[in-house]
């Protein structure tokens, strides 16, 4: 095995032993990016030497008085949209052609201090305003789109071009390409993780979290990058405990969707995912029938919410260089200027409403178990997928569909690998949990994923 191969917490204990030095991992890592880069488009910059020269500082610092953490010397990326100081913060966008950062963002001063290694920035889907990421292809199938809009953090993960990678979710950016390349994904409470120098789309629907090979993996990251930060008005601070142990889920309730979650999904999608809901049983939870409150109401409230906020973060530069905007974003950013106050507050109502019922919801059972995304990857290019029922629907509300009810809520999520199509496409299990449970959700993902054999496997690429 080589070193590019080894989930974060493999490498942690490997470098933590002094069987593999931070140098060797980084190295293996890098060349690996220049390796299967051309064929993916993962990253917008690799900082290769800046890359080396941390791990170098970090193999310095262990030999000396040991290591800080179980991060101190791991390689890994940030989506393009989080500010790291010195390097370009483009958002995959023309608009911030040449833009550089001036300070970290509170996410990369924190993976600083435990000594991770930056590798460099991955696409996003532009200023993370859609759910493909066209410059980015799935590392399953080339021809697939990788998802949106963190897809080159999950990309650059599944392809064993970062061992883990920093991603953002406003209506299911970090989940979306999580699932559809394989790999786990955790979309944390909001404001359990901070955004300050994060660049927006969505104020009161953005958060920031971790994809990784391994849920273990994504819990050793996101412990890292919790905490109250006061320059972040929606920071909070919230229970984390250090360790989120196995074992067996007796005496957990798994809430079951009768509605909303299920429909509209592929047939091989559900048979994984319920397939996996049954191991959860095996492994001793307790499955309860439940009723999504308010199905009907949440793409609307997701894109009334969405569209005015986004609009307003770019009414500057929109009217300045609209030409510089992809023509999907530019659409969006434009039709967010036909939205009335009224309609917008109707919106934020309607939220609240939708929060406190699905708190009510949670009062009978301590996780919710679904699908993450009704369908795996689509072909690059496809705009629209027919279902059985006979209903057309963009791709893109095929995969906001089941993901925005967390940002709507803030609830934490969490995306599991559970499986693959006949295609041999990725499937993920989207585990939500009451807020600040996110130690539930990571419990549960975990010892589900102890019980089956391929956790973590890398994406199949030949070099």
């Amino acid at each position: 095995m080589q070193p590019f191969e080894l989930s974060l917490v493999e490498a942690s204990r490997a470098v933590r032993a002094r069987e593999l030095s931070p140098v060797e991992l980084t190295e293996s890592v890098l060349a690996r990016i220049s390796a299967v880069e051309g064929r993916l488009g993962a990253y917008v910059t690799v900082a290769a030497d800046a890359a080396l020269a941390a791990a170098v500082r970090a193999e310095r610092e262990i030999s000396g008085s040991g290591p800080r953490g179980p991060l101190h010397g791991i390689p890994m990326a940030l989506k393009d949209l989080i500010d790291a100081e010195g390097a370009p913060t483009t958002a995959s966008s023309r608009v911030r052609t040449g833009h550089v950062a001036e300070r970290d963002s509170r996410v990369a001063e924190r993976l600083r201090t435990a000594g991770a290694v930056l590798l460099g920035k991955t696409h996003t889907h532009e200023f993370a305003y859609g759910l493909t990421t066209p410059q980015t292809n799935n590392a399953w199938d080339h021809s697939r789109v990788a998802g949106g809009s963190s897809g080159g953090s999950a990309v650059a993960v599944a392809a064993g071009g970062a061992t883990f990678a920093m991603g953002t979710d406003t209506g299911g950016s970090i989940r979306v390409p999580a699932a559809l390349n394989g790999v786990v994904g955790l979309k944390p409470t909001y404001g359990l993780v901070p955004r300050t120098g994060v660049t927006s789309l969505s104020w009161s629907l953005d958060h920031v979290g971790p994809l990784a090979r391994t849920v273990q993996d994504v819990a050793l990251v996101l412990s890292a990058t919790v905490g109250h930060d006061p320059r972040d008005p929606a920071s909070v601070s919230g229970p984390m405990p250090a360790r989120f142990p196995g074992g067996d889920l007796r005496g957990l309730k798994v809430g079951v969707p009768r509605n909303h979650y299920f429909d509209r999904v592929t047939p091989e999608v559900e048979e994984s995912v319920r397939g996996a809901i049954e191991r959860l049983a095996e492994l001793g939870a307790e499955l309860v029938d439940v009723e999504i409150p308010m199905a009907r109401y949440i793409q609307a409230v997701q894109w009334g919410l969405m569209v005015p906020e986004a609009t307003a973060y770019h009414e500057r530069s929109l009217r300045a260089t609209p030409d510089l905007y992809a023509a999907d974003v530019r659409i969006l950013l434009e039709a967010g200027e036909l939205t009335s106050a009224g309609d917008y507050l109707r919106a934020q109502r309607a939220r609240t409403m939708m929060r406190d019922a699905w708190a009510r919801m949670f009062d009978g059972i301590d996780v919710l178990a679904a699908p993450t995304v009704p369908m795996t990857a689509a072909e690059a290019g496809q705009e629209a997928v027919e279902w059985a029922d006979g209903t057309t629907e963009a791709v893109s509300d095929s995969y906001v569909r089941l993901c925005a009810p967390a940002n709507i809520t803030g609830v934490p999520a969490l995306t599991v690998p559970v499986g693959h199509d006949h295609a041999g496409l990725p499937i993920g299990l989207q585990l939500m949990a009451r807020s600040f449970r996110d130690a539930t959700v990571l419990r549960v993902g975990r010892v589900y994923e102890e019980s089956v054999a391929d956790a973590g496997r890398l994406a199949p690429l030949a070099v």
